[in-house]
Order: structure tokens, then sequence, then C-alpha cells
């Protein structure tokens, strides 16, 4: 595949391995201190180099983790159509810029000797980097945007940052299949410009993050040659440029309306979350890197701008979903995989990994908080035919549920949950696993006596798995083994393979199967009018089956 010249990122069939670009630096820092009698200055900034990496990964972390926790920023979420897998795939590669800033950063140390001794503060040296960012970055930035939107430029490299549906902090690159030496035109071309590890918009190709370094650099190179530079100017620009990089990606309105209408000019000197969305939405209005200032005076400013926010921050009308999947928190590990967690390893099948046991106890501290103060709440939303469909997450961990005297609590959430549910108006509201255990509540069976009034359906979804197991079962097959665990599962799949005519052999069942969620979406999509709880309905299975099959849905 031919893509344009310096699209592509010159470590992109490394992999994971990437990140062994960092060893050089770590490695010059550790032979310094071991084997070295005197520390030299450019073994110091290989270490600040390394700090500051580390503490954008922390920013960008933080704000990930914010955005993500939907039970807090539900009402001021801006795009409401949520992240898919595609995306996530399309941006795992996200920090590749990071390690390239890393290695201007080093170049420009080891080119400028105006960077040796620099003081830990100089209060001049801060006024003016905010001087040089107004007056110089800012609209250089704002210009430079503008071009990558050309018909050309855009089409063969900006348009990667657009290609994300929802803006986040991680809108990450997207490589390219080509294979470029460019480390020496690297250094050619910046090594008398890029400062440090000046952030710039993640989603976007090498050529992108190579000029926009050297235009975010500006400000710290200029204070620093005027001999005003010092340490919290260069992590100072840095972490603050990050921060507000993310505030502009995070997809939910941060941002309070009463400031700007307390102090009307502040919504020129600083952009929102919904102001950038609408850049992300219409491509040709909002271009400013922080400052809408420069949009309007480039009459691109949109005009919805300031009626989005105060839309937004008024609280919006929470949109009431079809469906809803109670979940609960498996065990420590699996919990890391929650999605406001590590955003690629959620994503991820799950598996049990060594370096998720360190983690251990910050997971066990969030249990016991669950387990005092939560409430059930909202974990992740998704679309499909049309439909809005939510995960609830009771704030229960598996062993919780065999604990005796912790039962009656748990069935409380759950209970409170489905009457919450009710008076939504969501139509269907799924169990999962050890929510509709049959000693806890009888599969569910409880809370419809106790409330037989209510409108929405309760369903454990165990049809559709007994469907699935089914027909699994090929034409042809005249006897059947059933081994492990007793279950009602298992004595409904055993029952209706005799109705076929099938000889069957029951040891136990055992069988851990995850279409319970399938089963609940697919009472959604049928908007069938009856509750699913307790036993399981025989003649039920081949009516699920297919209904599933009609809506396009198969097994893995």
């Amino acid at each position: 595949m031919v893509v344009a010249p310096l699209a592509a990122w010159p470590w992109e069939y490394l992999g994971n391995l990437k990140y062994t670009l960092y060893v050089p630096l770590l490695a010059k820092i550790l032979y310094s201190r071991i084997w070295e009698d005197d520390v030299q200055n450019m073994d110091v900034w290989c270490l600040h180099i390394l700090i500051i990496c580390a503490l954008r990964y922390v920013i960008y972390q933080f704000w990930y983790t914010y955005s993500a926790m939907l039970f807090l920023t539900r009402t001021r979420i801006i795009l409401q159509q949520g992240v898919d897998f595609k995306q996530i795939d399309k941006e795992w590669n996200w920090d590749n810029f990071i390690i390239l800033q890393a290695f201007l950063g080093f170049m420009a140390c080891y080119k400028f000797g105006v960077l040796e001794n620099l003081p830990l503060w100089n209060s001049r040296g801060l006024l003016y980097v905010l001087l040089l960012h107004m007056g110089i970055s800012e609209p250089l930035y704002y210009c430079i945007h503008r071009l990558f939107h050309t018909r050309y430029l855009f089409t063969h490299y900006h348009s990667l940052h657009h290609a994300s549906p929802v803006p986040q902090c991680y809108t990450g690159m997207k490589n390219y299949s080509i294979k470029s030496p460019l480390s020496v035109l690297c250094y050619c071309m910046f090594n008398f410009t890029s400062l440090f590890l000046c952030f710039v918009a993640g989603n976007a190709t090498f050529l992108e993050h190579l000029i926009l370094s050297m235009i975010i650099g500006i400000p710290i190179l200029g204070v620093t040659v005027m001999g005003l530079g010092s340490l919290s100017v260069i992590y100072g620009y840095v972490m603050i440029f990050d921060f507000l990089r993310c505030l502009g990606h995070s997809n939910v309105e941060v941002v309070p309306y009463g400031i700007f209408q307390l102090l009307p000019f502040l919504r020129y000197l600083l952009y929102t979350p919904s102001y950038h969305s609408l850049h992300h939405k219409e491509g040709d209005t909002n271009f400013c890197l922080f400052m809408p200032l420069y949009d309007a005076l480039g009459r691109t400013l949109n005009t919805n701008s300031w009626a989005l926010h105060k839309k937004i921050r008024s609280g919006g009308k929470i949109t009431v979903p079809d469906f809803v999947f109670l979940a609960h928190a498996v065990d420590m590990t699996a919990a890391l995989h929650v999605p406001f967690g590590l955003r690629g390893f959620s994503s991820m099948p799950f598996t049990t990994r060594l370096f998720l046991f360190p983690f251990w106890p910050i997971v066990f501290l969030a249990m016991i908080g669950m387990w005092l103060f939560s409430k059930t709440f909202l974990v992740s939303f998704y679309n499909l035919r049309g439909r809005l469909h939510q995960t609830w997450c009771v704030p229960r961990f598996g062993f919780q549920y065999f604990i005796s005297y912790a039962r009656d609590g748990i069935n409380k959430h759950i209970e409170e949950t489905i009457l919450r549910a009710d008076r939504l108006g969501i139509k269907v509201i799924s169990l999962a696993a050890l929510n509709k255990n049959e000693t806890l509540n009888g599969g569910g069976t409880l809370f419809i006596e106790k409330h037989p009034d209510i409108k929405v359906r309760v369903v454990h979804g165990n049809t559709m798995t007994a469907a699935v197991i089914i027909n699994e079962i090929k034409d042809d097959v005249k006897e059947v083994f059933l081994t492990g665990a007793t279950s009602k599962l298992g004595r409904v799949i055993a029952l209706y393979l005799c109705r076929r005519g099938i000889r069957v052999l029951v040891m136990f069942l055992h069988l851990i199967i995850k279409h319970r969620l399938i089963g609940g979406v697919v009472h959604s999509l049928e908007g069938w009018n009856h509750h699913e709880v307790g036993a399981i309905d025989i003649d039920k299975i081949d009516v699920v089956w297919r209904a599933a099959l009609k809506h396009g849905l198969r097994p893995v």
C-alpha cells in the first residue's frame, strides 16, 4: 500500500517492543550513576525526560479513567454513541508521539548549551512562556491546522485524526504499512527547534507530530534562549499542554458555564470539550489549539459553540436505555478489566497476568468502599439496532454472594435496581450470573412475586444459553453424555434432547456459558412482554434461538 511521505512511524513493526526505545535513555542514566564519578548535564536531562514521559502517561490515564466513569459523567457526555472496539484497535499505538518527542527532547538537550544548569524556578520565565504561547504558538497552530484541512493534506494526513468517531484523550495514531528510516531526517529538521516533550494532538501522522512539535516547542525554547528558562517552565508547560489537550478530547463537558457568564472574555481564551467536539463533527470550524480567539479572528468560530456548552452543562436529559444488563464484579483480578481502568487491557479477553497482582491492594480497598457505601452504578453502554443498551453493576464481588449474611443486602441492591429500571421506563433488565442464583433469589422469581405489577421485564437469559448449547449438537448425534455440576440448565438440556429422541446419560453438568447477556438483548429486540425467571421453559428454547438468528446473532 502506497502512502504519503512521512505518514508512517519508523517503529511501527516493533509492536510493544517499541518501548525498548526508552532503554538507551535509562542505560545512560544508570551508567553515569554507577561507573562515572561526575554526573554530566546530559545524564540529568535523560532522567528528566523519562520522568516527564511517566507523568504524561499518568495524565492520560487520569483523564481516561475520569471520562469513562459513566456513573459520574453520564449527564455531561457530549457524543452519546460510545467507543467501539474498532476505535480502540485503531488507537492502540496512541503513545507513539510520546516516544518521538522524548528523542526530540534528547536531541535538543544535546544541541543547546543553554539548557545546562537551569534553575528550579523563574517567575519571569513563566510569564514570557505564556506570552510566546499566546502570540506565536496559538496562531501558528491555527494556521497549520487549517492548512491540514485542505484536500490533499486532509486526505493523506489529517483524516486519521478525524477517523475516530468519539474524541478521547487516547485518540491515537493509526499506523501504515511502509518502512521508512527517518531518524536522520528527523534530526536534521528538528534538532534546532523542538525543545522537549511538547504535546500535540494524539491522533496524527508522523509528519504532523514533527511539525507540531516544532511549533509548540517554540515558547520553551524562546524563554530558555532569553535566559529565563527553568525546570518549572519545562515541566509546567508540558503538563499543562497535556492536561488541556486531554480536556478537549475527553468527550465530557467539565468547564462550568457559569465561569463564562461571570467573565465573558474567558470564552475566547479557553476552549471546552463541547467546543472542540463541533470541530470533529463539522470539520470546518473551531480550529484553535486552546484559544477560540483565533477562530473569532479567522471567522471560523462555530456559532453554536456557547449554546451547546450551556445545554450540556445544564444537566441535559438522561437517555433511558431500552435494555440493561445487571452485572457484578467477579474477582479481584477480573475487576481490573473494568472499562475505566486500562483501556487497552479492558478490551482484551480476560486472562490472569502476573503484572496485575501489584494492583490487588487497590482493588481490595475499592471492594471495601463499594461494600460500605456504593449503590448499583452504570459501567458501560453501546448501541445495537438503534437501541441503547447499558451495563449496570451491583457493587459486590463474586465471593460475597456465598456469604450467608450478605445475601439480603445483595437482594436489596438487585430489587432497588429493578424498581429503578421500572420507574425509568426501561423495557428489559437481564440478570447476570450470580445475580440470578437459585439459592439467592430463585432465579429472579423473588422479585417478580414481590412486585407483580412492574412493567420492566426481568430476564435470566438461561433459555438462550440452553439454545446455544443444544444447537451446537449436530443433527446426526444419537447419544449425549453430560458431566459436571448439576443445574437447572443441565436439567432442561437433558429433557429437551430426550424430546428429540436422543439418548442422554447424565453424570452431572457443568457449563460456564456467557450467553445470558444475549438472552436479554434478544428479549429486548423482540419486545416480548413476559418475564423470564425461575425454571427454564423448554418450549421457549427454539423460539429464542430463531429470534437470535433473525437478528443476526451467531455463537462464536
